[in-house]
């Protein structure tokens, strides 16, 4: 690749939506309702005549989705995202807001870190609190709307392929077969999809798996929110690895519908919050006041809770041959530890790789190959990110890249400087959020920033 990394991902933040639609085919077809689908047929409706997103649940139904289990956990919106989507969709923000979502500005924004209050960086981008179903029901009411994207409602079985290229998609309605002719097939299926078996059925090699290992629990409760218009929107406590507590971290945010959404989190035999009491005992007794008065209020509904067993990446990029017309996105590329909120910012991220690799006119009958190059700048920054942290956890025994202990002292001492240095925690929350890629917290002015400051701090 020509560019670095680092402009690679400057240049994918700034991507905007054409002025009008330029059709470079007929027909695309997205398996998968997911966010990451949606945002996929988002952009391919400038650049196809028509698009059709396959999924198996009704999604001209409102609210949220049977097939979105996590969809009860709390979900963070990076300010990279929410730029993303507000260049998506423009007018978002203000049709969130008149859903229910909640302005999310920096200053009301908490941090902690093992306990201690981190610096406020005031420049830092806004972003908004919601629920998973209004934000995901929002982007899929902007993407129904758009008069050339229709859905299916069915279970895709396979794809079709004429030779090298990819043709279409068979799928399964109440026992019917059926087949959507395509030009483009994506892949949003999420961490289950079957894309590998169907490549694999195709007589294509399967792509390689990596997995870290994480046994993360978590559990979400809600709460009756006093306050229309709360000083705090979001706040967030982490606990780092070296700290004994058995609980990883809790965060609340104000969403829709005057309620908190709190979460709280533990790995591997630690399941904090389980039950409704040991949930409000914990916010209270093991994290900031803050969380205390959240815990003193009505509980709405029963805990919630979910467990991710381990972060996943096919390494589609890295096979030799790969079909024509066919990319896949999201989840079903990579998912990663929720606790760092890189989800739905990841896919809005890889809808821009979509959109400049279409903008260039490609030739679809050979493989798409320029976008896998623009994916893997960003599937490579949040799988570091999220990696190189879940390294650092008592329980994950690896693997452990080359320079690890170097890299994570590294890592170690610009957390810490993020508690009291403005300037580190500026930079440092511009690449937590995807705004900028993490290389740009190698640079020696950095690192030497850090060490200073907690000398400092000291």
């Amino acid at each position: 690749m020509s560019l670095s990394p680092a402009r690679v991902f400057a240049a994918l933040n700034a991507v905007r939506p054409p002025d009008q639609a330029s059709p470079v085919m007929g027909k695309a077809v997205v398996v998968g309702g997911s966010v990451a689908g949606l945002l996929a047929a988002r952009v391919l409706a400038d650049f196809a005549e028509s698009v059709v997103v396959i999924d198996r649940d009704d999604l001209q139904v409102t609210g949220g989705r049977p097939g979105v289990p996590q969809g009860t956990q709390l979900h963070a919106l990076l300010p990279g995202g929410f730029l993303q989507l507000e260049q998506l969709f423009p007018g978002f923000r203000a049709a969130a807001l008149a859903q229910g979502a909640v302005e999310a500005p920096p200053a009301a924004r908490r941090n902690y870190l093992d306990g201690r209050l981190k610096v406020v960086v005031p420049d830092d981008a806004d972003s908004l609190a919601g629920s998973r179903p209004l934000l995901e029901g929002l982007i899929r009411q902007q993407v129904l709307r758009l008069p050339n994207v229709k859905t299916i409602t069915a279970r895709a079985t396979g794809l079709v392929f004429d030779g090298a290229v990819t043709t279409g998609v068979r799928y399964d309605v109440g026992g019917a077969p059926g087949v959507e002719s395509a030009d483009l097939v994506v892949d949003a299926m999420g961490r289950s999809s079957r894309l590998s078996d169907w490549l694999e059925q195709g007589g294509w090699e399967r792509p390689a798996m990596r997995r870290m290992t994480v046994h993360l629990n978590y559990a979400t409760a809600l709460f009756r929110r006093r306050e229309a218009n709360p000083e705090l929107t979001v706040v967030l406590a982490l606990n780092s690895p070296r700290m004994s507590s058995d609980v990883a971290g809790a965060a609340y945010f104000a969403v829709e519908d005057g309620r908190w959404m709190a979460m709280m989190a533990g790995y591997g035999d630690n399941r904090p919050g389980s039950t409704a009491e040991d949930f409000v005992r914990r916010l209270r007794d093991q994290f900031p006041p803050e969380f205390g008065e959240v815990a003193g209020s009505e509980m709405l509904g029963e805990v919630q809770t979910y467990r991710h067993a381990d972060s996943r990446r096919r390494e589609f990029h890295a096979l030799a041959r790969f079909p024509a017309g066919l990319v896949s996105v999201g989840d079903a590329v990579a998912s990663f530890n929720p606790v760092y909120g890189q989800g739905i910012t990841a896919a809005a991220l890889q809808a821009a790789c979509l959109s400049a690799y279409l903008r260039s006119a490609p030739d679809l009958g050979v493989p798409a190959r320029h976008f896998l190059d623009l994916q893997k700048v960003v599937v490579d920054a949040a799988w570091s990110t999220s990696t190189s942290a879940d390294l650092a956890l008592p329980h994950v025994d690896g693997p452990y890249p080359r320079g690890y202990r170097f890299s994570s002292w590294v890592s170690r001492q610009i957390v810490t400087a993020t508690i009291t240095d403005v300037t580190v925690a500026r930079r440092f929350n511009e690449v937590v959020s995807m705004r900028e890629h993490p290389s740009s917290l190698a640079a020696p002015g950095v690192i030497l920033g850090a060490l200073r400051a907690n000398r400092r701090a000291r």
